[in-house]
């Protein structure tokens, strides 16, 4: 008779063989069994609607047909080939038609390849080595990425915190941290420094929109500095719109990365830019000095690349956009009405593809105002919703196409009690 391991007999499991019980990305407390449409089930069989999507790729929901026929079309064709194939040419010509920065693209396993390559690039290209970034930001896991992103104490700009051991100092001196959503700040940063290769900046911070004309600023910026402006569109491309951020707001950069949906849940990447600056990655064309060295094993391996193009082909289907904001539009105002009646202070921060709320009446404009007044409530609040079926981070809400009206009934009963929970405190 086949024995099947409970929830609680994989965490014990898990403790045993990876730090912390877990893969170092999300509560080692779940173990998820199965995905489908809309929802998750744990090994407990206990299920979700999920608002975490994978952190995000997932925006068709789970094994989505169409998807799933391609995928299953190509498996026996061969999986990867370490070489040159059409699906994965096909893909850079999809993205390439998309995304207005990109004239080319060069294809890693995952975004933080993908912003590792795009810092190295713009480094390449200027012959500078200090990169501006912003504190909170998220850029991958790279030495320079993990500088601010969640510094446990203040410090004066433009001086980094490491986020991690193991970073050497000399890469602190390489990084330069501005407050999000601040011009001035920026542009006396430029004033003082003549050695910046690039800005780099989520046009998305986490969930902290942009103020009005604060991209373009960035751009503006850059131009009179002649300093290199990359979006990471990680998160934002092919999600805020087909063509991402730069469609959405209308501001192209000079460098870009992508990833999560741009692989269909498949682990797949890109950096794109302008064929005068990716011709780094050519040395016959900028000589031995001038090169940028980048492989990977799985760079873009053709199953990842026909779910990619499956997934983008949907998404360029009628109403696909508009109807992932009405989706979110709903969840917005189902949490800030039921809020609101109980008197609690809050904010849905975010764009209605991709957000959360901050228990806070303060605006949130930045890392260190993006914070919660009492943040009891964010883990009461979170912690319930669990409870009540609710698959999510503690910090963000991902909606997908695959949510109908059932699911958003269940949620906004789910939001009631959260609510409820928090008033009884």
């Amino acid at each position: 008779m086949l024995k099947i391991n409970t929830q609680s007999e994989w965490i014990a499991r898990a403790q045993t063989v990876l730090p912390v019980g877990g893969f170092g990305n999300f509560d080692p407390g779940i173990i998820i069994a199965r995905g489908e449409g809309s929802r998750v089930w744990d090994e407990d069989g206990t299920e979700y609607i999920d608002y975490l999507i994978g952190s995000g790729p997932m925006l068709l929901g789970h094994g989505h047909p169409e998807v799933m026929e391609a995928v299953l079309e190509q498996l026996p064709k061969g999986m990867t080939f370490f070489a040159n194939n059409s699906k994965g040419i096909e893909l850079a010509e999809a993205i390439v038609d998309a995304v207005p920065c990109c004239e080319q693209v060069r294809f890693v396993a995952s975004g933080g390849e993908a912003d590792m390559y795009a810092i190295r690039l713009a480094r390449a290209f200027t012959g500078r080595d200090k990169i501006l970034k912003f504190e909170g930001g998220y850029h991958g896991m790279s030495a320079e990425a993990q500088m601010s992103l969640a510094p446990s104490r203040e410090v004066n700009f433009p001086q980094a915190v490491p986020d991690s051991a193991g970073i050497p100092a000399g890469v602190v001196e390489q990084m330069l941290i501005a407050p999000f959503n601040d011009l001035e700040a920026v542009s006396n940063l430029l004033n003082e420094h003549d050695d910046i290769a690039a800005i780099m900046v989520e046009p998305l911070q986490r969930i902290i929109p942009a103020m009005p004309g604060y991209l373009q600023g960035l751009r503006d910026l850059c131009d009179k500095h002649n300093v290199l402006l990359i979006f990471d569109e990680i998160v934002t491309g092919f999600r805020l719109a087909y063509g991402g951020a730069q469609e959405r707001y209308g501001v192209t950069p000079d460098i870009c990365t992508l990833g999560k949906i741009t692989g269909g849940g498949f682990p797949l990447a890109a950096v794109g830019a302008s064929s005068e600056i990716m011709q780094h990655f050519d040395k016959s064309r900028v000589g031995e000095d001038g090169w940028l060295m980048q492989l990977g094993t799985l760079s873009g391996n053709p199953v990842a690349s026909v779910a990619g193009l499956k997934t983008m082909e949907i998404l360029r289907r009628d109403g696909a956009y508009d109807r992932l904001r009405t989706i979110g539009r709903a969840l917005q105002k189902m949490q800030s009405d039921a809020l609101r009646a109980a008197g609690i202070a809050h904010q849905i921060c975010g764009d209605e593809t991709l957000f959360d709320i901050y228990f806070t009446d303060s605006t949130c404009r930045d890392y260190r105002s993006a914070k919660h007044d009492d943040p009891k409530r964010n883990a009461t609040y979170n912690a319930v919703l669990r409870e009540h079926g609710i698959f999510k981070s503690p910090g963000k809400l991902y909606p997908s196409l695959a949510l109908n009206e059932v699911d958003l009934g269940q949620t906004r009963e789910a939001v009631a009690k959260a609510v409820e929970a928090i008033c009884d405190q």
